[in-house]
């Protein structure tokens, strides 16, 4: 086992050769936009998620499938569509998938990749005078309460959904360098980009999952508030009250090491807790080579942007200014 869940990192890790390791991860959840095939592609970009989170790259999926006795199966065969539509983009066979009865629909699936060894990226290892990159934008949270409450406004909807179906994908081949080499050419190089910690961000929220990779490489971190991209409404739906119970237990839990300076809007501090469907990567990059990485995520259609450093252990953990 090369990765557990010590650090609450992304996905599990285990070594079964000595240049190939398996990643396994698991996700499902409860609808969040009333359309089901988009349900359903939703579903699955947040589950490959954490694969590419790791560095790897999925190789095969199992469904799980939580779904009412008398419900309509045409809703359902345009969740397992959608689903099996970004699995396919990611390359990613189905292989079957396991269905129970219940009153409340949920979906989702595990997920299996390969990685080499040499070449996993944990949300440990940040180094002090890093540069922090984020490749989506957040607010899909407090938007999709809205969607719930059926306040959010087409617009809002929109650039949501086109976040959360979004693949992480071409973010994570690019910061490998590989558009996935084989094992035999990777068993004596490292990576292309002095990357040391990724994690994506997904249901604690930026300031959750930044907590975990402060934390577990023993640094601290800064985050420029002006340069954190936000989804479309995603303030609106904030100063309207749409605020999801996982973003109010995210805060509780993780804003004890969060340090503000006095300008710091409060729609942005609540932002920071956002929980993330199918979120984008903070990447760690060292400084020589983050303006290049910055780029060529970029170029390769990934919105990218540097929102902050790495810092030598200090108080507080974060800061935000």
């Amino acid at each position: 086992m090369l990765v557990g869940f010590d650090h609450a990192d992304d996905a599990g890790v285990y070594q079964i050769s000595p240049d190939l390791a398996l990643v396994q991860t698991v996700d499902f959840f409860t609808p969040i936009v009333d359309d089901p095939y988009t349900l359903g592609q939703i579903a699955a970009t947040n589950s490959l998620s954490d694969v590419y989170a790791m560095g790897g790259r999925p190789l095969t999926s199992l469904a799980l499938v939580c779904y009412p006795e008398k419900a309509d199966l045409d809703i359902l065969e345009r969740i397992l569509a959608g689903g099996l539509a970004k699995m396919m983009e990611a390359e990613c066979t189905v292989v079957g998938g396991h269905s129970i009865r219940d009153d409340e629909t949920k979906f989702g699936y595990s997920v299996t990749g390969v990685i080499h060894p040499l070449k996993i990226l944990a949300n440990t290892g940040a180094v002090a005078g890093d540069r922090l990159l984020l490749t989506k934008a957040l607010g899909t949270g407090v938007i999709s309460t809205a969607i719930k409450k059926g306040t959010a406004k087409e617009s809002w909807i929109d650039s949501a959904v086109a976040s959360m179906t979004t693949l992480n994908k071409a973010a994570a081949e690019v910061v490998t360098g590989a558009e996935l080499r084989s094992a035999a050419q990777t068993a004596t190089c490292g990576l292309t980009w002095a990357v040391h910690s990724m994690t994506d961000i997904t249901g604690s929220g930026l300031i959750g999952h930044a907590r975990e990779m402060a934390r577990g490489s023993n640094v601290s971190l800064r985050m420029y508030a002006s340069r954190v991209p936000v989804l479309d409404g995603a303030f609106e739906c904030i100063r309207d009250g749409n605020i999801p119970g996982g973003l109010k237990a995210n805060r509780e839990f993780a804003e004890c090491v969060v340090g503000y300076e006095q300008a710091i809007r409060e729609e942005l501090k609540t932002l920071l807790f956002d929980p993330q469907t199918a979120g984008g990567l903070l990447i760690s990059v060292g400084p020589e080579d983050a303006s290049e990485l910055l780029r060529s995520l970029n170029a390769a259609g990934v919105p990218a942007v540097e929102i902050g450093e790495v810092l030598s252990q200090t108080q507080p953990l974060i800061s935000i200014s």
